[in-house]
């Protein structure tokens, strides 16, 4: 499944790091991509949308529709 998620508050490489290390820990093989400009993480997963954002608001980030 691929999910498109909004972070509005992920500001550099670091806050990516923080919510790929998120999302793997529900789901090892995923596959994640985000761009801090436009504040999008795309995420190819097994897992649900709500153990993805669950995971990533627990990493002390917000998650909005895009």
């Amino acid at each position: 499944m691929k999910l498109h998620l909004k972070v509005p508050n992920m500001a550099c490489s670091a806050c990516v790091e923080s919510i790929t290390k998120a999302v793997k820990t529900v789901d090892p093989a995923a596959i994640v991509q985000a761009d801090t400009k436009t504040k999008l993480v795309q995420i190819e997963t097994q897992a649900t949308e709500t153990a993805i954002t669950q995971a990533i608001t627990a990493a002390g980030y917000t998650v909005t529709g895009d």
